[in-house]
């Protein structure tokens, strides 16, 4: 009689069919995640907002922002500089990861003109055409200027770009004019809208960040700043630039171009970012002064959001070997 043949055990092939199954659905998981993360602000807040009375405070100091203890540290990990002001927010649970003299005066030199941009966010038509006078390049020796002249025409979205991507203070001084007639009323509505946003320990005397010992933040502040400069869609597309491409129209009605390079190196390929941290752009600040400035927005590998600051640098160098450090801890 012939011995019945034995049927073969499927139990290792449907466990490794199981295996794979769930590993394509953990990978569909993933991208699907990682895509709905990629710039989602919808969690930044607003402190005010626009009316026909220009602006009016919507709501107290918004609750849905990182609170924290003035020093706060991560193990092993220090910064090269006792003097520097820094900080590291998980934006999504509103989580201090590092602190370091955040509420401390310090200079924001270039920082400033976050305001100056969330202002022009708020208060202006990025098409309309405005024409450069002489006072808007009323600015001391060496300062960063975008190669503008009297009588140039240029839209208020190219003044924009020229302010964040390049940190022009001609486009400062200008977006300032505009928006409210003159400096000096503008640099009013500064201060009274810092106060609306409960940047208690900042005061503005002029939209480019120019030195001035009375123009002053902390670190904490440029937090704010920068957490509200990212709930716009237009700082989001303006601030990942690496070069933006300025076009003026002259009074002799000829086009100039001038190409305009991002001040972050981090952007310009000069400095790398940790292993799968992406930026997602911020804002440079440099005088003798204030030091080495530098606030960013940035993702981990699982699109988590963050916001790192760090103010008073000695140098460039020093701040992004900084800032290199501090991102480097958010995908531990």
């Amino acid at each position: 009689m012939e011995k019945a043949k034995k049927k073969p055990d499927l139990t290792i092939l449907y466990l490794i069919m199981i295996l794979v199954i769930a590993g394509l659905v953990m990978l569909l998981a993933y991208v699907r995640y990682r895509g709905v993360r990629i710039l989602d602000t919808s969690y930044s807040y607003s402190a005010f907002g626009r009316t026909d009375d220009r602006f009016t405070r919507l709501s107290a100091f918004a609750d849905n922002v990182t609170v924290s203890d003035p020093s706060v540290v991560i193990e092993n990990l220090r910064l090269s500089e006792a003097s520097e002001r820094a900080l590291l927010f998980n934006v999504d649970t509103n989580t201090p990861l590092f602190a370091q003299g955040i509420y401390t005066k310090a200079y924001p030199a270039s920082l400033s003109k976050l305001m100056t941009a969330i202002m022009c966010m708020r208060f202006c038509d990025m098409n309309t055409v405005i024409t450069m006078e002489p006072s808007d390049f009323d600015l001391e020796a060496g300062s960063q200027v975008s190669g503008m002249q009297p009588g140039d025409q240029v839209t208020v979205g190219q003044l924009f770009h020229a302010l964040v991507v390049y940190s022009a203070n001609d486009a400062a001084m200008a977006l300032a004019r505009h928006i409210d007639g003159s400096v000096e009323v503008f640099v009013e509505e500064m201060n009274q809208i810092a106060g609306e946003m409960g940047l208690v320990n900042t005061h503005f005397t002029n939209p480019s960040g120019l030195h001035d010992s009375d123009n002053y933040s902390c670190a904490y502040d440029i937090y704010l700043l920068l957490n509200e400069a990212f709930s716009y869609t237009a700082y989001q597309d303006a601030a990942r630039m690496n070069v933006y491409t300025l076009r003026v129209t002259t009074a002799e009605g000829n086009t100039r171009t001038r190409v305009l390079d991002s001040t972050d190196k981090y952007l310009t390929g000069e400095r790398n970012l940790p292993f799968n941290v992406t930026l997602l752009g911020g804002k440079t600040g440099t005088t003798p002064e204030a030091g080495a400035n530098l606030a960013v927005y940035v993702q981990n590998a699982m699109g988590v959001p963050y916001i790192a600051v760090i103010m008073n640098a000695s140098s460039r160098s020093v701040l992004y070997d900084d800032m290199t450090l501090l991102l480097s801890s958010i995908n531990d």
